[in-house]
């Protein structure tokens, strides 16, 4: 017969985080195992976001990239303006998606998954509207809409 009731330590033990139960589930449902996972995949995302936000920003004007941004040299300072905004708008939404991620981990758990789940669904919407508006881009909308849909779905599991 164990010293104590199952699921609860000894009075005399102090827990590091006392509000997570001992089964090893988050309040949110997942296991510890899928919440790594999942911060992984989020981080990833929000890198991801970062670098193409500094492409966009910084780098529009390479031709190595017209394949992914499609614009051509006589055009790029008649673009430069909403490419350097969404540039910095992908930036920040990279690092709204890693600050969820984050926090999805530790005490502000349902923080972290209100701003990780919305980041995703904003970006597969966007990737939706992206091949919606330009056939010719549809690499880059999956690109867009892919992961970020695969973190929506395990978040909502």
């Amino acid at each position: 017969r164990p010293a104590h009731p199952v699921g609860r330590p000894p009075s005399r033990v102090k827990r590091a985080f006392p509000d997570r139960p001992l089964s090893g589930r988050h309040r949110h449902g997942h296991n510890v195992t899928m919440t790594g996972a999942i911060q992984i995949l989020g981080v990833v995302f929000g890198a991801v976001l970062i670098v193409v936000g500094v492409l966009e920003s910084f780098f529009f004007r390479d031709q190595r990239f017209h394949s992914i941004f499609l614009i051509e040299p006589k055009d790029t300072a008649a673009v430069r303006l909403w490419t350097v905004n969404l540039g910095f708008y992908n930036m920040v939404w990279g690092a709204g998606a890693i600050t969820g991620a984050l926090l999805l981990g530790g005490a502000n758990h349902q923080a972290g998954h209100a701003v990780l789940l919305f980041a995703c669904v904003a970006h597969v919407i966007l990737g939706i509207v992206l091949v919606v508006s330009e056939r010719r881009l549809w690499v880059s909308g999956i690109g867009q809409s892919l992961l970020p849909l695969v973190v929506a779905v395990l978040l909502l599991l």
